[in-house]
């Protein structure tokens, strides 16, 4: 029964080849939301345009996103749908969709709604709206985490199948270790700004919110797309997809410097996930984490409340009644601050910076609690500012450091409160923190009731009526050719690199321009290639159409395993362009599209 159906994306995707349509999905979707009883979770419900999107799909065409239902926080525009930010004096209606929002559209996925937040996307606790506020999923009692409460709340609770969030100081990830729910704040840049309303803009970042490890690097994927309108847009390339094997050093606060102000359950339980890292294989190293408080400490100071003062702009002295009262506290101070305030800011950080990157010499990732303890709706009634500060203990120096990051539940502590744990690394290493993560994550999945380990992610299998084929170029998904593919029925199976043995080319001619791939163990490299099931009875028709010097061969992967795939005839390589250096053929594509 659709009741019953876990909303990851391999169940969705599973359900849909069997005959599953998008519309009741998105039905069910909604039963679920007004199963909650709970008002605050969105600020818009997109009821009808969820359904109209869902019947435009047509036939399941296999696209990564396709049919699989979200939700955006609103300071994220989605295109006809109003954006408020929390604070209905500033609202708009979104004449376009944000950069991210639009690759995931492209994607297939579907927008239910926009989410409630704290206003301007100002604090962790998910409680300065002036809509209602949404309750915690497993304890009502806690608060829900902000400032993305709702994106949380509505993964947590299996209404949606992720959400959009944005993290500054951690929006992406404390929301998520107080439902039970992942996390994945991306490197800096990574996913566009553009169309989100700012709150710290050189430390803003759209994040993630799913229900496993595995389905919020599927989404990050999908949106991680270079926009040359987003001046702070970065193009870091893939470093493929999530690996088992990680032989990791990891550093941890030690005794002196662990941070859990009094809570010692939270203590012990994050002592034992160490104890699951070091069972892993990885090292583990004890560094004082001072300097790293020391960052946090100056995230809502100088520079940065000055730019959070920007964001907001004249409302601030115009119309300062529009805004929450504790969003108003904690921005009023920043008119006071100089230039000169900022520019000590930025060396007081410089100076912290040099500390931290030299704590961490020969470390490869940061294991912290994602919350040192929990807060309650009464505590943040008795002291609004506080709880909230404790709150962004391991989340606020990230961004500030420019690195990566996943939150990840790790089954419950001992009073059954959710446990969580945060994966730190260097920007674009995005895809280490995630593969670490996924390797950790247990207990039940946020308010739903399905065991985690019951809806992990499994790599769908190729058929016995099907034929792996390995594509490289204008075949992969959302490329020109990939029609040929999904219009012959054809399933991705994954998204992998090939053996560091191949040179690859860009061949003369075209359009559309193609890629060859050459066996080369000497000079060779790890190319960027997907994996997918072609039907027997269509592959004959599908290999009809492709051109010489391009020809089917064996392709190793990375994993050691092989697979057949497109290779090229050496003799096809007149004019053809060396491109083994990019490792992939959207790299090139990106690159050409700079230039020209």
């Amino acid at each position: 029964m659709i009741a019953d159906l876990p909303f990851t994306l391999a169940a969705l995707r599973q359900a849909y080849a069997s005959g599953l349509r998008p519309e009741q999905v998105v039905e069910e979707a909604f039963r679920r939301l007004d199963a909650t009883g709970d008002p605050g979770i969105l600020i818009y419900t997109a009821r009808d345009e969820a359904l109209a999107a869902a019947g435009e799909l047509g036939a399941y065409d296999g696209r990564p996103l396709w049919g699989i239902p979200y939700i955006a926080k609103d300071n994220i525009d989605v295109m006809g749908m109003p954006t408020t930010a929390a604070c209905s004096d500033f609202a708009y209606d979104a004449p376009s969709d944000a950069f991210v929002v639009a690759q995931l559209r492209a994607a297939g996925a579907i927008c239910l709604g926009k989410a409630n937040l704290d206003q301007f996307a100002t604090g962790l606790v998910g409680v300065r709206s002036p809509y209602p506020v949404p309750l915690n999923a497993i304890d009502p009692a806690i608060v829900p985490g902000g400032s993305s409460s709702g994106s949380a709340v509505a993964v947590a609770h299996g209404i949606a199948s992720f959400s959009l969030g944005t993290d500054t100081a951690g929006s992406g990830r404390v929301p998520a270790a107080l439902n039970s729910i992942v996390g994945l704040k991306p490197t800096l840049g990574t996913l566009s700004a553009t169309g989100v309303v700012p709150a710290c803009r050189t430390l803003d970042t759209v994040s993630i919110f799913a229900l496993n490890v595995s389905d919020a690097w599927d989404v990050f994927d999908v949106a991680a797309q270079f926009d040359a309108a987003d001046a702070y847009s970065r193009n870091f390339v893939k470093k493929g997809g999530l690996s088992k094997t990680l032989p990791l050093r990891v550093a941890v606060p030690d005794a002196r410097t662990l941070e859990t102000f009094d809570d010692d359950i939270q203590r012990d339980h994050f002592h034992g996930d160490v104890a699951k890292l070091a069972a892993l294989g990885c090292e583990i190293t004890e560094i004082d984490f001072t300097p790293f408080y020391d960052v946090a400490s100056m995230l809502y100071q100088g520079a940065w409340l000055a730019e959070r003062v920007a964001a907001v702009g004249s409302r601030l002295t115009e119309k300062p009644e529009t805004l929450h009262p504790t969003t108003r506290a904690i921005l009023e101070p920043g008119l006071d601050l100089t230039a000169v305030d900022a520019f000590n800011g930025f060396y007081r950080l410089k100076a912290l910076q040099c500390q931290c990157e030299n704590a961490l010499a020969g470390i490869d990732a940061i294991c912290v609690p994602t919350i040192p303890h929990f807060v309650t709706v009464d505590d943040i009634a008795a002291d609004p500012i506080g709880p909230n500060s404790r709150l962004g203990t391991y989340t606020n120096f990230v961004n500030l450091l420019d690195m990566c990051g996943i939150a990840v539940p790790t089954g419950p502590r001992k009073d059954g409160r959710p446990g969580s744990l945060t994966i730190l690394a260097g920007k674009g290493e995005d895809a280490k923190v995630a593969s670490l993560a996924a390797l950790l994550e247990a207990g039940d999945v946020g308010a739903t009731g399905w065991a985690r380990d019951k809806i992990r992610y499994s790599e769908p299998v190729i058929g016995e009526d099907e034929i792996g084929l390995v594509v490289c170029g204008a075949h992969m998904s959302g490329l020109p050719l990939n029609g040929e593919l999904t219009g012959r029925a054809a399933r991705l199976i994954r998204k992998t690199r090939t053996a560091a043995k191949y040179s690859f080319y860009a061949l003369a001619g075209g359009p559309p321009k193609r890629p060859g791939m050459l066996a080369n163990a000497d000079t060779g490299g790890s190319i960027e290639v997907e994996v997918w099931a072609v039907p027997k009875s269509a592959i004959g028709s599908f290999l009809a159409g492709i051109p010489s010097p391009l020809c089917l061969g064996t392709v190793e992967l990375e994993d050691g395993s092989r697979q057949k795939g497109f290779l090229c005839e050496a003799a096809g390589l007149d004019g053809a362009t060396d491109i083994t250096e990019l490792g992939s053929w959207r790299t090139y594509l990106e690159k050409m599209g700079k230039m020209g």
